[in-house]
């Protein structure tokens, strides 16, 4: 690749063609201060917090969007430069709520360590009027608090470039520019599919997820109530992040020391739920594939954020969708049906709280058809991201890093390196293989690592021959990527058999409800894919690898769900159904 030299700073730096000033100033080691930017999504320039000197140039550039050329010279941190970036900064301060101490992302928030970096020392120099906005509570999975937003627009970005969706932007002009939904519309009214991942790049507590905290102590400080909690594989990958430890760290062991020093009454894994859900799923696609007992090609069910997408823009494909629950839910079912007949407690006194990556499992968490236990028990009753759990611990006053690793309790706490990788893009259609194949075959597979559908890649595909049959699969995330595989389904082009799709690009490691990464870090570090290298790691050193060896599992269809998989007491309870839903047609 062609090179350009230039210089930032008065210090030689080669950078390849095309660079902008500031990939060129982190290839030299220097760091220039971003806002509004995000890397791949939102690249617009808009905060001017990046602010640089160029030679010759006759007014401030935005190192964000400014293409570096061969033979400039750059000044970065000039008292010009550092003067202008703290005056937008105060600016941005005038409008904004700075009631910090009793803010969730104080400690953690952008903005906040921007304001601290750069010395803003009077937080209201250019106090005077600002707009005073109604927060808004109707989404079941976030609160969005436009009196904290600093217009950056990386909310506006990811769901209208990653999730092709679009429900928030911005509306009006000049003092009275807000971001939210078209018309004025609560969230909860539009057809926001409830992924969080304008949580995950917002900078500051304008957009948080709807926390439930108090109510699960409460549940647990209740006598009469017996709580069970399960952690979805992805948490383990980053809730380390949250106490100092490097991304990529697996923390299995200490989170379910935590869970039971916060006082839960079972501490058990959701990855037993994700070996249920492929027990389920690939006996779906057995008889859709041989049998010719639904429609095809079959899609995955597990991502709520892609469920919630495909009732919306979707609904004629709601049919290929597997019936299956998922197995955050498909875990609450057997612990409010089958465990509580183990344990001879009433239905009515567990309740089922569920840890996730992802903020639209608290909307999956009150959809219909979600009670197979009776009308009026939920099958989880809390679901809290990685980033409550993280603030729980720290509410209780556990040193998480001093804690001793430890097991998950018996019954629901086996699980196999199949449902571990669930948590990863490609992960489900992995895990599906290693059982479908050795079903179909009648013979287990000694090989049970499908590299062709791991890795990053918005689109994957892969082709296998079993039964006699070249099945063809595909996995897709973020629903932009997905689109493109949708849109060939329903013009009736598409050749796959089974496509896997997650709402979140990459799968769950990078789920709305994972920890806040700064955008530095994130513009520079694999998150994404250190944090998938911790479930495959796990998954290779577990002594069963494909679910349908799972004891507890086996064990479960032997005494509870008798018939196999598929049978009318196991689809009952581990089985769903979808409708068509209200859209909103924001995109063109």
């Amino acid at each position: 690749m062609e090179n350009i030299k230039l210089k930032i700073n008065g210090i030689e730096v080669s950078a390849p063609k095309g660079s902008t000033i500031l990939d060129a100033a982190h290839l030299a080691g220097v760091k220039i201060p971003t806002l509004c930017y995000f890397k791949e999504i939102n690249e617009i320039g808009a905060c001017r917090v990046c602010v640089v000197e160029v030679k010759g140039a006759r007014n401030l550039v935005a190192a964000c969007v400014h293409p570096a050329t061969d033979g400039m010279e750059v000044l970065t941190a000039t008292p010009q430069l550092i003067k202008s970036r703290k005056k937008t900064l105060e600016l941005m301060l005038s409008a904004h709520d700075r009631r910090c101490l009793e803010c969730v992302r104080s400690g953690n928030c952008e903005f906040q360590s921007m304001c601290q970096e750069l010395g803003v020392e009077d937080s209201g120099f250019y106090d005077g009027d600002r707009p005073i906005h109604e927060i808004d509570t109707t989404a079941p999975h976030l609160i969005r608090d436009n009196n904290k937003c600093i217009l950056c627009r990386r909310c506006t970005s990811i769901c209208e470039q990653r999730q092709h969706v679009a429900v928030i932007g911005p509306n009006n002009r000049g003092f009275d520019t807000v971001i939210g939904s078209p018309f004025e519309m609560g969230l909860g009214d539009t057809s926001c599919i409830h992924c969080g991942q304008c949580v995950s790049v917002c900078p500051t507590a304008a957009l948080q997820e709807k926390p439930y905290i108090d109510e699960v102590l409460a549940a647990i400080a209740d006598p009469t109530k017996y709580v069970v909690v399960q952690p979805a594989p992805s948490v383990r990958t980053a809730l380390g992040e949250e106490f100092g430890y490097p991304i990529g760290t697996d923390v299995e062991g200490k989170m379910a020391a935590a869970l039971r020093r916060i006082g839960f009454d079972g501490v058990y894994d959701t990855c037993f739920g994700a070996d249920l859900t492929i027990m389920e799923e690939s006996e779906e696609f057995r008889k859709r594939l041989i049998d010719g007992v639904g429609k095809m090609p079959m899609f995955t069910s597990c991502s709520p954020g892609w469920v919630s997408f495909c009732e919306h823009y979707y609904p004629e494909l709601i049919e290929n969708l597997s019936s299956c629950k998922s197995p955050q839910q498909m875990f609450g079912a057997v612990a409010k049906t089958y465990y509580a007949t183990e344990k001879k407690i009433d239905p009515k006194d567990i309740v089922s709280v569920s840890i996730m990556p992802c903020t639209a499992k608290k909307y999956e968490a009150g959809r219909d058809d979600q009670s197979a236990a009776g009308p009026g028990i939920p099958d989880v009753d809390y679901s809290i991201t990685t980033r409550e759990l993280a603030r729980m611990i720290r509410k209780v006053g556990l040193d998480f890093r001093n804690l001793p690793d430890e097991k998950f309790d018996d019954i629901m706490g086996d699980s196999t390196g199949a449902g571990v990788i669930f948590g990863a893009s490609g992960g489900v259609a992995e895990a599906a293989l290693r059982t479908l194949v050795a079903r179909l075959e009648n013979k287990e597979l000694k090989d049970v690592d499908f590299h062709a559908v791991r890795g990053m890649d918005g689109i994957k595909e892969a082709t296998i021959h079993v039964a006699g049959k070249d099945v063809k699969i595909a996995v897709t995330s973020g629903m932009t990527n997905a689109k493109k595989i949708l849109d060939q389904v329903r013009a009736g082009t598409s050749d796959y058999d089974f496509i896997e799709v997650m709402g979140c690009w990459g799968g769950c490691v990078a789920g709305g409800g994972q920890p806040h990464c700064d955008a530095e870090t994130w513009n520079h570090t694999d998150v994404r894919g250190l944090r998938a290298k911790v479930l495959y790691d796990i998954d290779v050193k577990r002594e069963y690898r494909k679910s349908h060896k799972n004891p507890s599992i086996i064990k479960l269809y032997d005494d509870y769900l008798v018939g196999g998989p598929g049978a009318d007491k196991a689809h009952h309870i581990l089985h769903t159904s979808y409708k068509k839903r209200k859209v909103n047609e924001f995109l063109d």
